[in-house]
Order: structure tokens, then C-alpha cells, then sequence
């Protein structure tokens, strides 16, 4: 599955739809039933959600749904921290925006600070706005089969399912502050 070479710099996936990022994250996760189950329903949740964001990003928020774990493709893997892997490979295709949007979504700076690899996540802009927090609102009430969540539910359960070392349990601490305030200010704009 290859997306080199239709985008544009500064480019968007709106350019060739919601439907086509729906296949392209097809195309990546399909390995994966659990994965794919997790990803239709965020993306499900994101259209939810657009109300809690501009008219125009709403779009944008749906593609950036669709396509926040493709970084866990065996195809993209180069450093096994699937928001960096899925972003990068945006960013080649063309599509800058959504490629920060993948980079960050759920408070992935936390665990990148854990992993080493700050320097690497700062190549995509952070933005703390309203298309941020709706991203990370969707994924974090979806289970990783597709189960609808409480945020705290949800990352009680990822501590569990990877453990207290891993380096998404031991960034934690930081990472649960941002995501419940990010629920919080999604659920104010509804």
C-alpha cells in the first residue's frame, strides 16, 4: 500500500477523501483484526466528535482517525514507536498536517520522552488545539478491540495490557493529566 507520490507539499488527504485514508489504513492494519477493529470505531468516534471542532476540520479529524496507527504496520516499522513510524511516512507522502496530527495524537510526546526519541517527535509541530484533543478524545475511548472506553478505563487498561514497564506505563504519570484535559476541553466544546 503506497501513498508516495500523490500528495503535495503541505498537501491534505482531504484531497482524495476520508474513504481513501479508510483504505490506506485498511491496506496497513488489515494484518491486525484487533488493531483494524480499534481503528474503525475511533474513526466512528472522530465523526462524533466534529461538532467539538472547526467545520473545516472535521474532515481533517476523520482521515487523522483513520489513519493514527498505521505506524504499527510491519511495512512502516523503522522505530517501533508507531506514532513517529505512521508520521513520518505521512510526511514523505506529502501530508504535513496530518502526519503531526499522527505524530501526537494521545499524548505521544510523554512516551516519546521515555523512549528517546523527543528529538525524533520534534520534527512534526505540536498543536494543543481543538483537532488535537478530539483525536486523542477518540482514541482514548476506544479499546483496543473496538470496545467503547471511560478515559480512565482506558488507560488503566493499556497499563495492564503493556505492563508497569513499559515506556507508555512509565510515562504515565505526565501523559494521563493531558489526555484527561483533553477529554475535558473536547466534552466543553460538544
Amino acid at each position: 500500500m503506497s501513498l508516495i507520490g500523490t500528495g503535495a507539499a503541505g498537501g491534505t488527504l482531504l484531497a482524495m477523501g476520508v474513504a481513501r485514508a479508510r483504505e490506506l489504513a485498511r491496506g496497513f492494519l488489515q494484518h491486525d483484526p484487533d488493531r483494524w477493529l480499534h481503528v474503525q470505531e475511533v474513526a466512528a468516534r472522530a465523526e462524533e466528535l466534529r461538532p467539538a471542532v472547526a467545520a473545516a476540520d472535521g474532515p481533517v479529524l476523520v482521515v487523522a482517525a483513520w489513519l493514527h496507527d498505521i505506524g504499527y504496520s510491519p511495512a512502516l516499522r523503522v522505530t517501533s514507536f508507531h506514532p513517529l513510524d505512521g508520521a513520518r511516512y505521512l510526511h514523505r507522502a506529502g501530508y504535513p498536517r496530518e502526519a503531526a496530527l499522527v505524530a501526537h495524537h494521545s499524548g505521544a510526546r510523554f512516551v516519546a520522552e521515555v523512549r528517546g526519541l523527543t528529538t525524533e517527535l520534534a520534527a512534526f509541530p505540536f498543536a494543543e488545539d481543538p483537532l488535537t484533543d478530539a483525536l486523542t478524545y477518540a482514541d482514548q475511548t476506544v479499546g483496543p478491540r473496538g470496545r467503547r472506553l471511560s478515559v480512565a478505563d482506558r488507560l488503566a487498561e493499556a497499563i495492564r495490557r503493556h505492563g508497569p514497564g513499559a515506556a507508555s506505563s512509565l510515562a504515565a504519570p505526565r501523559r494521563g493529566p493531558y489526555i484527561h484535559a483533553a477529554a475535558e476541553r473536547t466534552e466543553a466544546r460538544l
